[in-house]
């Protein structure tokens, strides 16, 4: 299903010009002529929204903002974006564009268990559940038994939620009568093979939505359940380069997404380096949607591990350890700072009762494969590793002394 068909199938022309016209309004209001090339404006970066907190970015006066949202803040202070009543209504249409590319229908109880308030998520899938059409059942995060009541109960079609807490509920599901059909998940990075478990347990079209609070929240690009693996960036609202990390030049391989917003009104940005790592996937959608498409990305720049010279992605490492038959989906990356060369530990958990030692065994050769890098693997017994109920799960913990960073203090 297209919520907005003639939008979501313009032709490239039809969308270049459509482009070309809202890029021109805000590019006066960055000091920077309607005719330059986009190439030559400068980045926006997180630090100067920071700089400007709480409102010093805003492009409208404040009274005509009718709603505010953050960043989590987890690394300094958090940023304050701000929202007109326009923007409020481009957010619910790419949200429920974003629903309808996963299988969504005005007809579906849609089960939304991303955190509301400041945090971007729930809100945005709220009012892109309401605009598709779906009740909505605004769940937010935790309390597990309620959530699977209420799945069961109100017959729920989607579920909205982080992968990690839709893995959760699958694992604390036992016999209820649950008929999801798909799955939007975000909010972190999550691998093909954490994918391959949601669709396991649940029987269900697992779809990726991506997003970031200081662009609009999600619903900047979505994955549809006919092209898996790509995600369609709606680039009628935010228009998208890829660029060399260090060089900031445009590049046709893998790099860092920058975004320029072309309708946001309270607080738009030009050429903003989301830190992201993707690619552009060219060639024509089977859904019919002709938005330019991203890979599903690789990580953040600034999530890169460097273990003894070699860069680790923790999407390289979910992926051996969710493709491996004994194990589980909770994993756990240590990285031990205790001696000038830095360790790499992974713990995880076995799927059903049994001796962990040769799956141990199995999975160091695996990832040491996969990385090039000498790795520690534990595996524990099954429910071992701490859950996370509320917010993005946390997979990388560092050990700086002789106290093990997982147990409580």
């Amino acid at each position: 299903m297209l919520f907005q068909r003639e939008l979501e199938t313009q032709s490239p022309d039809e969308r270049e010009e459509l482009q070309r016209t809202r890029l021109r309004a805000p590019l006066p209001r960055f000091g920077i002529d309607a005719d330059a090339a986009l190439v030559e404006a400068p980045f926006t970066v997180k630090s100067q929204l920071r700089d400007a907190y709480p409102f010093g970015l805003l492009q409208v006066p404040l009274e005509r903002t009718v709603r505010v949202h953050a960043s989590s803040g987890t690394r300094g202070k958090p940023t304050i974006v701000g929202y007109t009543r326009n923007d409020l209504d481009v957010f619910a249409d790419v949200c429920a564009r974003s629903i309808a590319a996963a299988g969504g229908t005005p007809d579906d109880v849609l089960h939304v268990a991303y955190g509301y308030g400041l945090f971007t998520g729930g809100l945005g899938l709220h009012y892109g559940g309401e605009r598709l059409g779906a009740t909505v059942v605004p769940a937010s995060g935790g309390n597990t038994a309620l959530q699977l009541q209420l799945l069961e109960d109100l017959g729920a079609a989607g579920l909205c939620c982080t992968p990690s807490f839709a893995l959760l509920l699958a694992e604390r599901r036992e016999r209820r009568d649950i008929r999801l059909r798909y799955g939007v998940f975000g909010a972190e990075p999550w691998s093909e093979a954490m994918r391959e478990k949601l669709e396991g347990a649940w029987g269900i079209d697992a779809c990726d939505i991506y997003g970031l609070s200081e662009v609009m929240g999600p619903g900047v690009a979505a994955e549809c359940r006919e092209g898996k693996g790509a995600l369609h960036v709606f680039d009628d609202h935010f228009l998208p380069e890829i660029v060399d990390p260090e060089t900031g030049e445009p590049t046709d391989g893998l790099g860092e997404l920058v975004l320029t917003t072309l309708t946001k009104e309270a607080l738009p940005v030009l050429r903003y380096r989301t830190g992201d790592v993707t690619r552009f996937v060219d060639g024509a959608c089977a859904c019919g949607r002709t938005h330019r498409r991203i890979a599903r990305f690789t990580g953040r720049v600034d999530d890169m591990l460097i273990v003894r010279g070699v860069n680790v992605f923790p999407s390289e490492i979910e992926d051996v350890v969710l493709e491996h038959p004994a194990l589980g989906g909770q994993y756990a990356i240590v990285l031990d700072r205790r001696t000038a060369l830095t360790g790499l530990e992974v713990r995880c958990e076995l799927e059903q009762p049994g001796e962990t030692e040769p799956v141990a065994a199995d999975v160091r050769r695996r990832l040491e494969e996969r990385l090039r890098v000498r790795t520690d693997v534990v595996v524990l017994p099954p429910a071992s590793l701490p859950r996370q109920e509320v917010g993005k799960a946390r997979r990388v913990w560092e050990r700086l002394d002789e106290a093990d960073p997982l147990l409580p203090a």
